[in-house]
């Protein structure tokens, strides 16, 4: 089964809010976005966006650009149908991060929780790196969370990288200049526990 069948299947067929993955709200997400993009017509993609609300709260915050980029079919209509009309100002793009072409230096902010320790390929890791780079703007910010060094070798079925502060870093290069990372404990919907990564970067 293909990336794009599997999290088909995982969306069609379980609750979002019975998933591993599941926050009522991504506070360390908004913390994050919140300090590196304080303009409110700042450009912000959330990649692998499933069912989160953090396109809801970015709304209500009054972000006026955001693109939502889900591989999903299935996650990305059924969080259009839950965000109801203000969705009509986002952008919806379903398409594969490593794949879709994505309009060059257009974002302020590119926003990734948990895509991108999917990704145990290393030209699959290359390709994301690739359109992070085209699509952000110089000075614009990357924040990505990923498995922490002692969080699950899998997850939703597959295999997954763990990553600490440095080893993330060499994924990206020399043109992201870390701001800060931390260490934080995400309580699955199961009462498990699961260490993630966060890690925001500037562009040059």
């Amino acid at each position: 089964m293909d990336a794009r069948s599997h999290w088909e299947h995982v969306h069609a067929m379980k609750d979002p809010k019975h998933v591993s993955w599941f926050r009522p709200h991504l506070e360390r997400s908004l913390e994050l976005i919140e300090r590196a993009a304080r303009d409110r017509q700042a450009s912000i993609l959330d990649v692998g966006a499933g069912q989160s609300t953090l396109v809801d709260d970015l709304l209500r915050l009054g972000y006026e650009d955001i693109t939502v980029l889900e591989i999903s079919q299935a996650a990305l209509d059924a969080l259009k149908e839950r965000v109801g009309r203000p969705g009509e100002a986002v952008q919806w793009i379903c398409g594969d991060v490593t794949e879709t072409l994505l309009p060059e230096a257009s974002f302020d902010l590119w926003h990734d929780r948990a895509v991108f320790h999917f990704l145990t390929e290393p030209e699959q890791r290359s390709a994301y790196v690739e359109r992070v780079k085209s699509a952000l703007k110089p000075g614009g910010s990357l924040i990505v969370s990923t498995f922490g060094p002692s969080g699950p070798e899998r997850c939703s079925g597959l295999a997954t990288m763990r990553y600490e502060a440095a080893s993330l870093a060499s994924e990206f290069g020399d043109r992201f200049r870390l701001v800060e990372s931390s260490l934080d404990l995400h309580e699955t919907p199961s009462g498990a526990v699961q260490q993630f990564l966060s890690c925001w970067y500037r562009f040059s």
